[in-house]
């Protein structure tokens, strides 16, 4: 473990290279996603406890070798970045523990965070992924990938194991049931439940609106 000096310019030095890294991405995971998630995990944390310097580091690095962004499971990028700026081997670890354990991985699929640090960024990505914003993020997700806006016979699966929800190419509003609106009873943290409640009902009235309007009653 560094200095707060040290360790400040680690931080900086890190959201320089993500920030450039993730300039360019329209899926709804650019830099001001991993922006969003690092201040709430910050928010978190101050909350809650728990190490805010592995707390913003991995929020940080949390979507740098993220598979739904053609980067594979390992977590190669991060190790080449965590080395390139000589952090503590320690700190280095903790920080890639917490990562693994950020992402959904399917309805059926325990995601257990291990640490509160891990907890915390955890809840951070997963309060972006839920409310007016997660909504937004959604379907420029669904665009990305050329994914149907809606399709009443394509029902929502709640997928049983990893390999499945990695494979699904479902409309965007399905992804609302087989994700997002199981988020807000899988929070970890008290502040994080808090903040999901009101999100929750949001993207529950959006939707009440949408099959209305889809349906030409409204």
């Amino acid at each position: 473990m560094g200095s707060n000096i040290q360790q400040k310019e680690l931080v900086l030095a890190t959201e320089s290279f993500i920030r450039q890294h993730f300039a360019a991405d329209s899926s709804g995971h650019d830099w001001w996603h991993i922006h969003r998630v690092r201040n709430m995990a910050v928010h978190l944390g101050k909350k809650e406890g728990g190490d805010l310097f592995l707390i913003e580091m991995a929020a940080l690095l949390h979507d740098l070798d993220d598979w739904k962004l053609g980067n594979g499971e390992n977590t190669s990028k991060t190790k080449s970045w965590l080395k390139q700026i000589s952090i503590d081997k320690k700190d280095a670890d903790k920080i890639e523990q917490i990562i693994e354990q950020v992402s959904f991985k399917g309805a059926g699929v325990e995601t257990k965070a291990d640490s509160l640090e891990a907890q915390i960024v955890q809840d951070a990505d997963r309060l972006d992924a839920i409310g007016a914003i997660g909504i937004a993020r959604t379907f420029a997700y669904g665009g990305n990938k050329g994914r149907l806006l809606h399709h009443p016979d394509i029902e929502p699966q709640l997928h049983n194991s990893f390999e499945e929800y990695k494979k699904t190419t479902a409309p965007t509003i399905n992804h609302f049931y087989e994700k997002l609106l199981l988020l807000k009873d899988r929070m970890n943290t008290k502040a994080a439940q808090e903040i999901a409640e009101e999100r929750h009902r949001f993207m529950e009235d959006f939707l009440a609106q949408f099959f209305l309007e889809w349906d030409c009653k409204k």
